[in-house]
């Protein structure tokens, strides 16, 4: 079965009029607009020009969009530092960028987020050894993207709640 082909945009000003659409929707990434700006086949000359007038007119910001990605991820999801920075790199966001959305979060919320989430999922295991469940929450809290040594000390201060 063929994939429905999606249709080409020929008009600059339609392409420019459908990304400030795209973009007032919610904050986007430069890298975001300019692949739905080549999907929907315009040349590169055309989605530069595009990008330019985008951010000239601030529908396009990457710093505040890197700000919203930044705390969304956190508060929305729960993300720690690690994940958050390996997600706007992903979006091509540049490293001053990046260490001002970082910087921006809330240190004691970041570390009442970090103990929220080591007591949900210690609510959850079913295991009776110490070692293995600090393993298991020291674990888990990397894949959300913690720190190694904040977790370590979340789970060494905590010991009597676990």
């Amino acid at each position: 079965m063929e994939e429905a082909k999606k249709a080409k945009i020929l008009d600059e000003n339609t392409a420019r009029q459908k990304a400030e659409h795209y973009c007032a929707y919610q904050e986007r990434s430069q890298q975001e607009v300019r692949d739905k700006l080549f999907e929907w086949g315009q040349y590169p000359s055309v989605v530069e020009n595009i990008i330019s007038q985008l951010i000239a007119s601030n529908f396009l910001n990457e710093q505040r969009f890197s700000l919203a990605y930044a705390t969304g991820k956190f508060r929305q999801n729960g993300w720690g530092k690690v994940k958050i920075k390996q997600g706007l790199k992903l979006k091509r966001v540049s490293e001053p960028l990046i260490k001002k959305a970082l910087n921006a979060i809330d240190g004691g919320e970041y570390l009442a987020m970090l103990k929220r989430i080591v007591e949900k999922k210690a609510a959850l295991i079913k295991e009776k050894d110490k070692f293995k469940l600090n393993y298991k929450l020291h674990q888990y809290a990397l894949s959300r993207g913690f720190e190694s040594d904040l977790i370590r000390d979340v789970l060494n201060n905590y010991d009597d709640v676990l």
